[in-house]
């Protein structure tokens, strides 16, 4: 068996990007581990979710090991930085930010939890973080660095398949007729990746119900009216089933981690 540490920016990223993933790898028999940047301070709460006097970073924390459970996670773990806001907020100028880590510090740190689990798959985000987030594009910085310094043989790169993604839109377009509106991603740089950049695929629809769970557990994000939440189980199969993952670096046929040829599958032939 092995071990997937899976890197996220916030509390509730684990769940959109890799829930399926890594409920996958755990219902397989593989060790899993989750580390967070930040406990995610400076996301918005869900109207009248928090007690009075409850801090939103107390309340993501408890949430995330909530939603390590329901998904079969070993182990949670903090980096210990402050949630940086989104991209040009003052936030991103703040001493003790995600944003404002040396790589090279921060990997480290990461590091060391690698080392300490033997890891033999680490996943980030792509160089954009998916959609622009400075503490996302900070995720794939650190991550890149840390599996090199110790050594992770797969570095494998969560994004989002716009090419997929809009095909599946008009796909709902045509079931729900002409007035549904359809945004189109497939110029925008700052959103996911085209299909011809991503080289792997996690189908993971048998664990749809399991990933809608863990949002689920996140409710200061996610509240019980959040699209994800109330679309039709066989939309969010189709929608939310399959993840996707960029591998700039193959590992050695001769050393590939079995973890990595259980769960991992090309998404182009050949």
């Amino acid at each position: 068996m092995g071990t997937l540490v899976s890197f996220h920016a916030h509390p509730d990223d684990e769940s959109i990007g890799t829930a399926g993933t890594l409920a996958k790898a755990a219902a397989l028999g593989h060790r899993v581990v989750l580390v967070f940047a930040t406990r995610g301070e400076l996301g918005e709460p869900v109207p009248g979710v928090l007690a009075d006097g409850e801090q939103l970073s107390v309340r993501r924390s408890a949430e995330c090991h909530e939603s390590a459970k329901v998904l079969g996670v070993a182990r949670v773990e903090f980096l210990g930085y402050v949630d940086s806001g989104m991209m040009g907020e003052p936030s991103n100028d703040a001493p003790y930010c995600f944003w404002q880590a040396p790589v090279e510090h921060a990997a480290k740190r990461l590091a060391l939890i690698l080392e300490e689990e033997e890891a033999d798959v680490l996943t980030t985000y792509d160089d954009n973080g998916g959609y622009g987030h400075p503490d996302h594009i900070q995720v794939h910085r650190v991550g890149a660095r840390a599996g090199e310094l110790a050594g992770v043989p797969v570095v494998a790169q969560n994004t989002t398949n716009r090419d997929w993604l809009m095909r599946g839109m008009r796909g709902l377009r045509k079931e729900r007729g002409a007035d549904f509106e359809l945004p189109d991603i497939t110029d925008d740089p700052s959103f996911g990746k085209p299909e011809s950049e991503i080289t792997h695929r996690v189908e993971a629809v048998e664990y749809a119900e399991t990933k809608r769970a863990s949002m689920r557990a996140h409710a200061s994000q996610m509240g019980p009216e959040h699209f994800m939440l109330t679309m039709p189980d066989p939309v969010f199969a189709m929608g939310l089933g399959t993840e996707f993952f960029i591998v700039a670096s193959p590992p050695n046929p001769a050393s590939t981690p079995e973890i990595w040829t259980e769960v991992f599958e090309p998404l182009h032939s050949g």
